[in-house]
């Protein structure tokens, strides 16, 4: 089984050959195979050259985009050149911790789930600021309420799925709103999300953060939005039934 790995990068120069490393040597559960896929949205400080001598790399793809277009654009594009059965986000930077692979990956490859979300709250975290863990807490509770998602970490980088719900979606995600546009679809589609703990290290502005203020709001209403959005303006076609569906209705 192939998992297709997706890194968006943009300007993480000093931390991407470390977080490259730590992905290929990152253990997967067995049986299973490695390809990444990296996506460089635009980089202007180095990112774009260093990326040069993964050219020709058997497991590693490299994207460059002219412009920077956002975090959500650059996951699209990887997601539309991946081929694994399995699809995996991992930031650039080293707040999360591919030694997890194993633990968000299993549920799926052994068949007891379609998408799985590494949970920060239920693991071990550091340094998370009250402000995000505030913003974390609210929009975790809107998609709680809104979606009935039973989760605890709506807004973690670590979301696995399996390929062929993701691509199902069309996704119109361009920055951070990647993360509550894929919950609000996978559940109003009616696949459950499963959880596990993983390690997190938080960085903060002057660490290359790149999220502001601004994308908790944006990520708020994205929530709300699709909500309301009729279901067929989101999907390729909606199920009737099928192993992700809980009670096999859409909600």
């Amino acid at each position: 089984m192939k998992i297709s790995i997706i890194i968006p990068v943009y300007n993480e120069a000093p931390s991407l050959p470390q977080v490259l490393e730590r992905v290929v040597n990152a253990p997967l559960p067995e049986g299973c195979e490695k390809e990444i896929v990296v996506v460089d949205d635009g980089s202007t400080d180095g990112t774009t050259e260093l990326l040069e001598q993964y050219k020709g790399s058997p497991f590693i793809l490299v994207h460059h985009s002219v412009v920077n277009f956002g975090k959500g654009a650059a996951v699209r594009v990887g997601l539309a050149k991946a081929s694994g059965e399995i699809v995996l986000i991992q930031d650039g930077d080293l707040e999360y911790d591919p030694q997890d692979y194993g633990k968000v990956l299993e549920p799926i490859v052994s068949g007891l789930a379609d998408v799985v979300y590494g949970s920060r709250f239920q693991g071990k975290m550091q340094g998370m600021k009250w402000t995000n863990w505030l913003a974390n807490k609210i929009l975790t509770f809107t998609a709680n309420v809104l979606f009935g998602a039973r989760i605890t970490d709506e807004a973690t980088a670590y979301k696995a799925f399996r390929a062929d719900v993701l691509k199902r979606l069309q996704l119109k995600c361009h920055r951070f709103e990647f993360c509550p546009e894929v919950t609000a679809k996978v559940r109003r589609l009616g696949y459950r999300i499963h959880e596990v703990p993983i390690t997190y290290n938080a960085r903060g502005i002057v660490g290359g953060k790149k999220i502001r203020w601004q994308d908790g709001f944006h990520a708020e209403w994205t929530l709300l939005r699709y909500r309301f959005v009729p279901l067929r303006s989101f999907v390729t076609a909606v199920p009737t039934a099928g192993p992700g569906l809980q009670k096999n209705q859409p909600l």
